[in-house]
């Protein structure tokens, strides 16, 4: 199997594609500028306590009060209140964490006013990002993940992946997490530690340190609420939690990001460092790999796969409902029993792909064609399990019900990807007119005109939907050849299927967008259509 890793950069966003043969099976949307964020660290302080939840709401700066719950305080709840009352107390000294002695462990079974009142102040980490109407969740059991590890403060335990399978392995690595970790910090061992070198270890377990010390210093100086610390990169750290060394390429279309991917990659499998390529084809990266188009048929209410079978998913606050409906299929057999189990298998491997690509999680309820044999069901059953084990949120899946229905539950710490497949008229902004299709080209050689003789932009693409450029570019003497000649200027009309049919953008030479403003072309159009009234007008008088 072949797996790609696609890095589209823009202005405002990072989308992250995954691919294997070619089929698009994970994309992740990064804001560049994401507050808020799973992993965050923030320096907050207790609103209100919630003795009927057992819960506190505390304010970390977002619009709405953050989420913290008794059990999310971490049985070491003592050891970090007093240290951190130690921190913020002393502004002109930065306490040790190995030279503390840990307190006793607080009751599992306690209550929040046990530990926490209104005003006090907290170092706080995002461990659920706000969904809907809901603020962060939260936890005070701070950790800071690597590639190889995860460092977590207050704590002593060694806890190895239990993917890795080797009974020498894991002793090896306990013994040599033991003989580099610094007191009172705990470590969980990640499965990519297996096979690696003291040296790597102990490069990561110092940057981890490091990290708690910087967001320590922070916390020290900065009032609540505050982010004291966040990745560096986003975008790395992302990678670093989907990079596999089974990648056989990873293409990115922004130098800067592709240098950061690059030395990232140097430093974990300096062998595949050859495998990040960086993308500079005028073609928009994600056309070029059949991304784009992926992705308008992937995202729609009904998504349909083989032999004309669909399945329909609708979201609501609480869950997600998915429906499977066999369609016309072609290849349908005499056996309505055997047609509903293959549909219901196929349907199951669009299903485990549509819960990775959309990130959803919660409740899933899927209704599958009614199957008559419990071994058939069985049979669903088993294979959902089977394909769904490759899924790295957490998950629970439920046999099919007496009314046929699958439950699933599935980890949610982000809101679920969604992407609008409908488009919005760009020439009417949804009110139902548009100008003349006839006169687009029109409307975009004045652009081109513009550009060159008033904004002399004389190095730039013009974006426009496939269809168009098409029409611009037929024949041997056609209209784009003719605007090069009697416009001049070194421009260039390249297609985008992201792009609306009446839809264009425009980028300079550095690939950053200038803003030709669409409302102008409303308004020429409006002033165009009033002239004609007013002309006719005056013809009939």
């Amino acid at each position: 199997m072949k797996s790609e890793l696609i890095v589209d950069v823009q202005p405002t966003e990072v989308s992250i594609a995954l691919l294997e043969d070619g089929r698009l099976v994970s994309l992740q949307k990064e804001s560049r500028d994401l507050a808020y964020a799973v992993g965050d660290i923030y320096l907050a302080k207790v609103k209100k306590l919630m003795p009927g939840l057992n819960a506190a709401f505390v304010n970390v700066g977002y619009e709405k009060d953050a989420f913290l719950h008794y059990l999310d305080l971490g049985p070491h709840f003592s050891s970090y209140s007093k240290f951190l009352s130690s921190l913020l107390s002393d502004k002109k000294k930065i306490p040790h964490i190995s030279k503390i002695k840990f307190e006793p462990d607080i009751d599992k079974n306690g209550t929040i006013a046990d530990q926490l009142e209104a005003g006090t102040e907290l170092l706080v980490q995002i461990v659920k990002e706000p969904i809907s109407s809901k603020g962060p969740r939260l936890t005070t059991e701070i950790t800071f993940p690597g590639r190889y590890m995860v460092l977590i403060p207050f704590s002593d335990k060694i806890s190895i992946s239990q993917k890795i399978k080797s009974t020498e392995e894991k002793i090896r690595l306990r013994q040599l997490i033991e003989s580099i970790k610094p007191k009172n910090f705990g470590v969980i061992v990640r499965t990519s530690a297996e096979g690696k070198r003291v040296a790597e270890l102990n490069n990561e377990m110092t940057t981890l340190v490091k990290c708690w010390e910087d967001a320590l210093v922070k916390a020290q100086q900065a009032t609540a609420p505050s982010l004291v610390f966040e990745e560096e990169n986003r975008i790395v750290g992302v990678l670093r939690d989907i990079f596999s060394p089974s990648f056989e390429e990873i293409q990115v279309n922004d130098p800067e990001i592709f240098s950061q991917i690059q030395k990232y990659v140097s430093l974990i499998a300096p062998e595949r460092r050859e495998i990040v390529k960086l993308y500079d084809d005028e073609t928009p990266i994600f056309d070029k790999f059949n991304i784009t188009k992926q992705i308008k048929s992937s995202f729609g209410k009904t998504v349909s796969f083989k032999s004309g079978a669909y399945i329909i998913i609708e979201h609501t606050e609480a869950l997600h409902v998915i429906d499977v409906n066999s369609g016309n299929r072609a290849k349908a057999t005499n056996d309505q029993e055997s047609n509903a189990l293959e549909v219901n298998l196929r349907a199951a491997d669009e299903i485990a792909r549509q819960l990775r690509l959309r990130d959803m999680g919660g409740i899933i309820i899927i209704d599958f064609i009614d199957m008559n044999k419990s071994e058939h069901r069985q049979t669903l059953y088993d294979h959902m399990r089977e394909i769904m084990a490759t899924d790295r949120a957490r998950h629970n899946i439920l046999p099919l019900s007496k009314f046929g229905l699958m439950q699933i539950t599935r980890q949610r710490v982000r809101p679920a990807l969604n992407i609008v497949t409908n488009e919005t008229c760009p020439s009417c902004f949804g009110k139902g007119e548009v100008q003349p299709s006839l006169l687009f080209t029109d409307t975009l050689r004045e652009k081109i005109e513009y550009l060159v003789h008033t904004l002399k932009v004389k190095n730039f693409i013009m974006y426009v939907h496939p269809f168009v450029d098409a029409y611009l570019k037929k024949g041997m003497f056609s209209q784009y050849r003719k605007w090069k000649m009697q416009i001049g200027g070194n421009f260039k009309i390249r297609p985008d299927q992201s792009l609306a049919y009446l839809q264009y953008k425009v980028l300079d030479k550095k690939r950053k967008e200038i803003d030709v403003k669409e409302k102008e072309d409303e308004l020429e159009a409006s002033t165009t259509k009033t002239k004609e009234k007013a002309k006719k007008r005056g013809n009939e008088d």
